[in-house]
């Protein structure tokens, strides 16, 4: 009789009283919302004091501990040593110029040539600062060599004085060691006084149709049409850092299942539709972007060839010369990043709140003529001029899209 009177009087409860707390059974997202709220009244009394008091939100720049580029913006020249053929824009080009303008430039080294547009625009410091100045290039992809040196060629045409010696290189830059010694014997006792990397992946890769060979080599095709599921779910969760890592990886299977993917736009056409309309046409880019990025990085082994690579070049500098890397993807900056504090002799522990150990200082810097570098790190054997990673402008990020997630790091040798 107990019983049926207390369901008797459950719809009266209610009517006259607020829902019960959400339970399992409500759904997921419902769920998720209690456990968030119990999480919140189950704190300790200090964080819920912490979280009634009025926050005032930190800007994105600190929030991703960066330092947005201070420089003017110049649209011309960007204009200027753009590439209209292959749609291509030199990424942060005045603050590379910033980077190498307080130098007596008597050598210089482009480890990824790309479209050649850093390069053209180096040239002229080079050729106004010493009777002959030295200039080699490098980049892995043959194809884009080519262009690069003939594009170099016609630069080197119209200088009338012609006095830069200039050599260009199919290699990967972790030999610029091997191909300095071939180019000069002494280069390597002297050191090159500039050296650039731009680690940038182009964006023909994601907007033109070509064969997935073509990016870098058969592993690419083998790895979206033979690999094992949950390997490539770790590609593009680990080296792409993909939230909808999973759900790729179940329709890259799938795909295999059917006809596979052989082309670049087998695979844009692929995460287009994987990616909804919830994102837009930017949304399916970006996404696109990390799947392509990833991909490279494990076909490479990307991560361990730039570590590499970062400390032959800093073998190769002579005293007084900085390496400049632009990275676009983190887990390359962060490689960039503790290697340069590993190269000038940083000791383990320290981090970016400015405590730093014996052998160190910081310095903050307020120079006129680089207010550029706002922070430096001093170590043994070298200075770290961007404590925090220099990104573009607002403008130039409105010019150039690709730039978006570019991140500068200079490195002085002493």
């Amino acid at each position: 009789m107990a019983t049926r009177r207390l369901f008797a009087l459950r719809p009266a409860r209610l009517l006259s009283l607020p829902p019960p707390a959400p339970r399992c059974r409500q759904g997921p997202a419902q769920h998720r919302r209690g456990l968030a709220a119990a999480t919140l009244i189950k704190g300790s009394k200090k964080k819920q004091k912490e979280a009634a008091k009025p926050m005032t939100p930190p800007s994105p720049d600190r929030l991703k501990k960066r330092t947005r580029s201070g420089a003017k913006f110049d649209g011309g020249l960007y204009r200027r040593y753009a590439d209209p053929a292959r749609g291509h824009v030199p990424v942060m080009l005045g603050e590379v110029l910033d980077a190498f303008g307080t130098l007596h430039l008597r050598s210089f080294v482009d480890c990824t040539l790309g479209a050649a547009g850093h390069s053209a625009a180096v040239r002229p410091s080079l050729s106004q600062k010493l009777s002959v100045p030295l200039y080699v290039g490098m980049d892995v992809d043959p194809a884009v060599h080519d262009e690069a040196r003939a594009r170099i060629e016609r630069l080197l045409a119209e200088d009338s004085r012609g006095n830069l010696e200039a050599y260009t290189h199919v290699r990967n830059f972790k030999y610029i060691k091997s191909v300095l010694g071939g180019v000069d014997e002494n280069l390597l006792d002297v050191g090159v006084n500039g050296i650039l990397m731009d680690l940038g992946m182009s964006s023909m890769q994601v907007r033109k149709c070509m064969p997935l060979s073509c990016l870098t080599n058969c592993r690419t095709e083998d790895i979206l049409n033979s690999w094992p599921e949950s390997e490539v779910g770790k590609i593009l969760r680990d080296y792409g850092e993909e939230s909808n890592w999973h759900f790729l990886q179940k329709q890259i299977v799938k795909a295999r299942q059917s006809v596979g993917l052989h082309s670049t736009s087998d695979l844009v056409d692929l995460v287009r539709r994987a990616s909804g309309r919830s994102g837009g046409r930017e949304g399916w880019i970006k996404t696109a972007t990390r799947v392509f990025q990833a991909l490279r990085i494990a076909v490479n082994d990307e991560l361990q060839t730039l570590e590499d690579a970062l400390y032959a070049c800093f073998d190769c500098l002579s005293s007084g010369g900085r390496l400049v890397v632009i990275s676009f993807h983190s887990l390359e900056d962060r490689i960039v990043k503790q290697t340069f504090l590993d190269m000038v002799k940083k000791p383990e522990g320290d981090d970016d709140k400015g405590e730093i150990s014996s052998g160190l200082s910081l310095l903050a810097t307020e120079s006129e003529a680089e207010t550029w570098s706002k922070n430096r790190v001093q170590g043994r054997r070298g200075i770290v001029l961007t404590k925090r990673p220099i990104t573009p402008t607002k403008e130039e990020e409105k010019l150039n899209r690709r730039c978006r997630s570019a991140k500068l790091r200079v490195l002085q040798k002493i």
